[in-house]
C-alpha cells in the first residue's frame, strides 16, 4: 500500500450498474490503487442485490475490514435516488430496489461514512477534483454512451437543486415534435444523440439505400439490424464516408443542445465522457467552431471542450470523489 493508504486517506469507490458492481481503492490524489468487479443481481430480491454489493466490497480483501484501509465509501448508484439520505428510490435498471436505504445499510456493516449519488454527478465531481476539469469553478459534464447523463459542479460542489433531481441534461428537449424518449418526453437529446440514436440513424440510412457500400454493413456481416454505434465508430476510423456523415449529423444535434447549456449555466469548461464522446472526439473542434452560432453568450468560443480523464473508471473515481470533499 502507498503511504497515503497507511494513513487511512484511501476511499473505497463503488460503481453499481445493472450487470456489475465495480469497486476500487482511490487515494487522496484521485489515483485508483486497485480495483475489481463482481456480477450484479438486478432482477432478484433487494437483499440479493445488496449482497452483490457487499460481496464486491469484501473482494477488496484486507481493505474491506471495518475501518481498515479506507476511511469512507462513496457509491455511484442507479437513480432516481436521494443524495441527502442515500436512499435509492425506484431505479429502472434495478427494479428490486424501491425506497432502499443503501447508505444506511452499508454504513451499518462497515462503520465508516457513506455517500451515495448518481453516476453522472459523481463523475462530474471526480473530473473536477482530479481530472480534466481540475482548476475550473463552473463545470458541466456529460457522459454520452447508451444514454446521456450529465452533472453540474459549482465551486467544487455538485449542484443537486431543490429536491436532488437537478442535472438531468440528457432529458433536455431540443425538438418538441421529435421522437418520444424513454423518459416520455419528446425530442430529448438522449433520444437524438446517444449511442442508441447513432445506431438507429445508421440502420435507417442503410435500409433506405441498400445499394450504398459502407464498411458499417461489412462489420455487421451484411445484417442491417445488427448495426451498432460501435460499428459506426470503427468505420469512421477507417475513413468510411457514411460513418462520417452519421457522426456529423450527431454533431449538428449536439451543438445546439450545448449552446442551451452554455446560455443557461455559463460554465467555464465543458467535459465529455463515455464511449460515444470518445467516438466524437475528432469532432470537438467542429463543435467549438459551431457553438457561438447557437449561443447568445458572446464568449462561448472561449469555453474549453475537453475529453474526460477517467473513461471506463469514472464510476469508481466518482464514488470516491463523493467522499473526497471531506478530506482535510
Amino acid at each position: 500500500m502507498t503511504e497515503s493508504s497507511k494513513r487511512g486517506d484511501v476511499i473505497l469507490g463503488v460503481d453499481i450498474g445493472g450487470t456489475k458492481v465495480a469497486v476500487g481503492l482511490v487515494d487522496r490524489d484521485g489515483k485508483i490503487l486497485t480495483q475489481g468487479r463482481k456480477p450484479m443481481v438486478a432482477n432478484g430480491t433487494a437483499e440479493a442485490a445488496f449482497q452483490a454489493v457487499t460481496g464486491a466490497i469484501d473482494s477488496m480483501a484486507e481493505s474491506a475490514r471495518p475501518g481498515g484501509g479506507f476511511r469512507s465509501i462513496g457509491i455511484c448508484a442507479p437513480g432516481p435516488l436521494d443524495p441527502k439520505t442515500g436512499v435509492v428510490l425506484n431505479p429502472p435498471n434495478l427494479p428490486c430496489w424501491r425506497d432502499f436505504p443503501l447508505a444506511e445499510k452499508i454504513r451499518a456493516i462497515y462503520d465508516v461514512p457513506v455517500k451515495v449519488d448518481n453516476d453522472a454527478n459523481a463523475a462530474a465531481l471526480a473530473e473536477t477534483r482530479w481530472g480534466a476539469a481540475r482548476g475550473f469553478r463552473y463545470v458541466f459534464y456529460a457522459t454520452i454512451g447508451t444514454g446521456i447523463g450529465t452533472g453540474i459542479v459549482f465551486d467544487g460542489r455538485i449542484y443537486h437543486g431543490n429536491t436532488g433531481s437537478a442535472g438531468e441534461g440528457g432529458h433536455v428537449s431540443i425538438d418538441y415534435r421529435g421522437p418520444v424518449c424513454n423518459c416520455g418526453k419528446r425530442g430529448c437529446i438522449e433520444i437524438l444523440s446517444s449511442g442508441r440514436a447513432i445506431g438507429l440513424r445508421a440502420r435507417t440510412k442503410l435500409a433506405a439505400e441498400p445499394s450504398r457500400h459502407s464498411m458499417i454493413l461489412e462489420l455487421a456481416q451484411g445484417n442491417v439490424a445488427a448495426v451498432t454505434s460501435e460499428m459506426v465508430g470503427q468505420a469512421y476510423v477507417a475513413s468510411d464516408p457514411l460513418a462520417q456523415e452519421i457522426l456529423l449529423e450527431t454533431v449538428e444535434v449536439l451543438t445546439p443542445w450545448l449552446g442551451n447549456i452554455v446560455d443557461l449555466l455559463d460554465p467555464d469548461v465543458l467535459v465529455m465522457g463515455g464511449g460515444v464522446a470518445a467516438m466524437l472526439r475528432p469532432f470537438f473542434d467542429e463543435i467549438k467552431k459551431r457553438l457561438p452560432g447557437w449561443c447568445v453568450n458572446p464568449r462561448a468560443s472561449e469555453i474549453p471542450l475537453l475529453m474526460a480523464h477517467y473513461g471506463a473508471d469514472a464510476g469508481i473515481a466518482g464514488g470516491a470523489a463523493l467522499c473526497s470533499v471531506d478530506l482535510p
